[in-house]
């Protein structure tokens, strides 16, 4: 969509997708995410909302075309882009069922859209965010003075690599809530003066972390219809790659960057079993059979780690 795009920005204004879609067989559309518009941390020149960057896209799956679209952060310039898993439900909200898509998305907001008509149904902050007062009616941020990357610099949660990421969440039909790994971090972003050049990496800025703060990890349980946290269980180092997986046994998996696999129970968050794998795990775990044995898998390194029961 050029009109949200300044000048001839959008010949070169990024918004890749790099993450698989989901398919919902019962509407017969297919969503897919999109990435940030470029240069990452330098709007200047890309005046608008950069359609359509940031967005989940809903498409029909023979021909292409666009049914309709939501854009989680317009004219982002921090690099938080959508590229999330977009996780189908069907949630009661306000005493009706709704077909929804819900996303906890690289800004540290927690959507959840009717998957059938693209309305905005509830939204809210699942981590630490400075960059937002929240969402408006539509689920557009409601975007705070003094929070756009500067020459100067300004001060921000989350970082760019975002209080999730496209580490894969679960959704639990037992217990009915969403469960997802998170960063609370924080950095200082700036833009910069130099001019790109052709065939060279250009991003606008940059960040600064915030090394006092660190990576707090946490995996959090939220409720589907409206974001709200349930449960938060504090690990060591938050990942942006170390999914989760919810089993019908009641126990959610996850992993951390220190190579520690938990198991976690469901309703309350408890770590009930951890095992230190010896290595960063950046996958999500996965449960299978062979023989009626369940067997729990997961990579870490360049190492393939499995569990079972005796």
């Amino acid at each position: 969509n050029r009109a949200t795009w300044a000048g001839d920005s959008a010949k070169y204004g990024g918004a890749p997708t790099w993450m698989t879609g989901t398919f919902d067989a019962e509407t017969n559309t297919l969503f897919w995410t999109t990435g940030n518009p470029g240069p990452d941390y330098n709007g200047a020149d890309r005046a608008g909302d950069n359609l359509y960057s940031n967005c989940v896209l809903a498409l029909d799956p023979a021909t292409g075309r666009i049914k309709w679209h939501f854009q989680y952060t317009p004219h982002d310039v921090h690099d938080w882009d959508a590229n999330e898993t977009p996780v189908l439900v069907d949630a009661v909200v306000k005493g009706q069922k709704r077909k929804l898509l819900i996303m906890a998305n690289r800004n540290a907001f927690y959507y959840a859209i009717d998957r059938v008509t693209g309305e905005f149904v509830s939204g809210q902050a699942f981590a630490k965010q400075t960059w937002a007062k929240g969402l408006d009616s539509r689920g557009k941020p409601i975007v705070l003075p003094n929070t756009t990357p500067t020459a100067e610099g300004n001060y921000v949660c989350p970082d760019a690599a975002g209080a999730t990421n496209f580490a894969a969440p679960s959704y639990s039909v037992q217990t009915g809530l969403f469960y997802l790994t998170v960063r609370e971090t924080c950095a200082t972003y700036f833009t910069e003066t130099k001019k790109p050049e052709p065939g060279q990496p250009f991003t606008g800025g940059g960040q600064r972390e915030d090394e006092k703060v660190g990576e707090p990890g946490f995996i959090r349980a939220l409720e589907p219809a409206t974001g709200a946290i349930r449960w938060s269980t504090r690990i060591q180092t938050g990942s942006h790659a170390a999914g989760v997986l919810a089993t019908a046994g009641g126990l959610v998996f996850a992993g951390s960057k220190e190579g520690s696999l938990m198991a976690l129970d469901a309703m309350s968050g408890k770590i009930l079993w951890h095992h230190a794998t010896g290595a960063a795990i950046r996958s999500s775990p996965m449960a299978y059979a062979i023989g009626g044995k369940q067997y729990v898998a997961v990579s870490n390194d360049s190492a393939l780690t499995v569990f079972t029961l005796p």
